[in-house]
């Protein structure tokens, strides 16, 4: 049976200070529901994330539950309907980052729903592989983020490169509302143009002109899908995740397309599973058009980035 995915705006039909709770009821929630996410093999830490975002305490309260005393707490919701939700966390394994509706990424904090890939971690270090490759002349041309998904990557490229166009592309108009909102949020709606569409197709205005391009693309080897964990598997968007049979559909599509509409010594950056970083520059290398093929660490020394540039004997169609 298909898993009915629920948030925090399921319930909230008035704005936050209607539903008045005191630091005592809410100080013996969370030490209940701490319990039962130790019980389900569940990080207690989320409890406090999903407190964060609902009842608008920091950290620092959580940590020293100093909020115990407070009279009263403004819910976004009522405390029933908080713990309902918290029990979709445990009991059907909706990922805390949809329940809470945000997520922190770098910098930002951004909106995220089942419509889009939850931005990880990892995927943070792949500004700052571009921003190591680049000299003063890359970071100031037409930079493209494609599979934007939140608008994640394509938000820490115009932090990154103030001076440079930033474009994103998404072939899901759902995941296009959520990058869009989360680019106004966070200041950077008039710096980044969105596109609907697949890959490069709706960017034919910039063939040839682009200095840069980033991906995180669909790369799980079909097979593996079903191993992921329930929280991926059930929840997050096949279409983010399904690489096709070997991984590297999406992979090859961006090796042969990119030549097109990159400038002669543009970079192209993509993101990837460890262990696929040398069928990826193999793929670079054997279609004669890039140059200054290497991989990148992430902090836990996995081959997880990919980089390359373009040749400067011009562009292929």
């Amino acid at each position: 049976m298909a898993c009915r995915f629920v948030d925090a705006s399921h319930f909230a039909q008035s704005p936050a200070g209607d539903r008045p709770v005191s630091g005592a009821e809410l100080w013996q929630w969370r030490q209940n529901a701490q319990a039962a996410a130790i019980a389900a093999e569940v990080n207690p830490y989320e409890v406090d994330w999903l407190l964060q975002e609902l009842a608008g305490l920091d950290a620092l309260a959580l940590r020293l539950g100093s909020f115990r005393n407070q009279a009263a707490i403004a819910l976004k919701l009522s405390l029933a309907e908080l713990d309902l939700l918290w029990q979709h966390r445990l009991r059907d394994r909706q990922p805390i980052q949809y329940l809470a509706g945000r997520t922190p990424w770098r910098d930002f904090s951004l909106r995220v729903s089942p419509a889009v890939l939850i931005p990880r971690p990892d995927t943070e270090e792949i500004i700052d592989v571009a921003l190591a490759l680049t000299a003063a002349t890359d970071r100031t041309g037409h930079w493209v983020d494609l599979g934007t998904g939140s608008g994640a990557i394509a938000l820490g490229l115009a932090q990154a490169f103030p001076q440079a166009p930033i474009h994103a592309v998404d072939y899901s108009t759902e995941a296009l509302a959520i990058a869009q909102q989360n680019a106004v949020e966070n200041h950077l709606g008039d710096r980044i143009q969105f596109y609907h569409g697949s890959w490069f197709e709706p960017l034919a205005a910039l063939r040839g002109q682009l200095r840069g391009m980033v991906s995180n693309p669909p790369y799980i080897p079909r097979g593996l899908l079903p191993t992921l964990q329930p929280e991926v598997i059930r929840h997050e968007p096949q279409l983010a995740l399904d690489g096709g049979e070997d991984g590297l559909d999406a992979l090859r599509h961006l090796v042969e397309t990119a030549p097109a509409y990159l400038q002669p010594g543009g970079i192209w950056l993509v993101e990837l599973m460890a262990g696929q970083a040398i069928a990826v520059t193999h793929l670079l290398e054997t279609t004669g058009r890039y140059t200054a093929i290497q991989s990148h660490q992430d902090l836990s020394g996995n081959e997880r980035f990919v980089s390359a540039r373009l040749c400067d004997r011009g562009s292929a169609d």
